[in-house]
């Protein structure tokens, strides 16, 4: 199984030295969350930085709240940096569900579902050459992957399931223990079986962890605290945080145990040394 990691957002600085660090190990993924009325880096530009200080490692959205994009430009940005990476990007995708978010970027909250769906389409669509619509002709350039990047959605609804039969190549599923994650994962691959999908579809995992001194634990919860603070859930979120290598190698077993084919780190605080630390906890 793969390990990958989650890149803090308090730093931005500091990223390019997460990257380097995880790409000279033994990660799979750098993944980066997405939120507009909020302090993180914009996660398109800065995977883009980051893929071109790296060799091999993927970068990933983790997720990217699609809806407040514009569709044509987020079909260009993508396949630029499906091409410009080596094919290295995956696109996790979702509809978000801060209603800050939505308001900045002038949509409706109650349409991001489906507005989510005509996007796929459209990102679908000019991903394999084809025009954009019927009045606009085709938005390049290609993406290296042949029909457009894979495509992770996140989410915990029954449209965000079977999104993944419809447009998608896999799942990912943040912040649930196995056992409730393990369901989602099942019906995961029922939607994949109705939509007569090749293969099986790729199933991603995520804990948040922060590993290392009394300082690290602590700006990480606080972090955890302040990131979540508009769903309700926050202590419960802080409460979610691993901070040893034993409960981090439970997690990562138990994750394997349902069927993850990746489990990604999430680290909440900026201090780079949680790489080696949690290479050596976890391999």
């Amino acid at each position: 199984m793969k390990i990958g990691l989650g890149l803090p957002i308090d730093d931005p600085a500091l990223l390019l030295t997460w990257a380097r660090r995880a790409d000279a190990g033994p990660f799979s993924t750098l993944g980066l969350l997405d939120r507009l009325v909020f302090h993180n880096p914009e996660p398109l530009v800065t995977l883009a930085a980051l893929a071109g200080a790296t060799a091999r490692i993927r970068v990933q959205t983790e997720v990217l709240i699609a809806p407040v994009h514009n569709t044509a430009l987020l079909a260009k940005q993508t396949a630029t940096l499906d091409r410009m990476s080596g094919g290295r990007f995956t696109l996790g995708i979702g509809v978000g569900g801060r209603e800050d978010d939505c308001l900045a970027a002038g949509i409706d909250i109650r349409r991001r579902g489906r507005r989510l769906d005509e996007q796929m389409a459209l990102l679908r669509r000019t991903w394999a050459g084809e025009r954009y619509d019927e009045s606009v002709g085709p938005i390049g350039p290609a993406p290296l992957t042949p029909g457009g990047p894979e495509v992770l959605f996140g989410g915990f609804t029954p449209a965000a399931i079977e999104r993944v039969g419809r447009f998608g190549d896999g799942f990912l599923g943040a912040a649930l223990p196995p056992q409730y994650l393990s369901g989602l994962f099942r019906d995961v691959e029922k939607v994949w079986e109705k939509y007569d999908c090749p293969g099986r579809p790729r199933l991603v995992a995520q804990v948040s962890v922060a590993l290392g001194p009394r300082h690290t634990v602590d700006r990480a919860r606080r972090n955890l605290l302040d990131y979540y603070e508009f769903s309700g859930r926050a202590a419960y979120m802080a409460e979610g945080l691993l901070t040893t290598p034993g409960q981090i190698r439970a997690a990562v077993a138990d994750l394997a145990g349902i069927g993850a084919d990746e489990v990604v780190l999430y680290c909440w605080a900026p201090d780079p040394d949680q790489v080696e630390r949690l290479a050596e906890a976890v391999f």
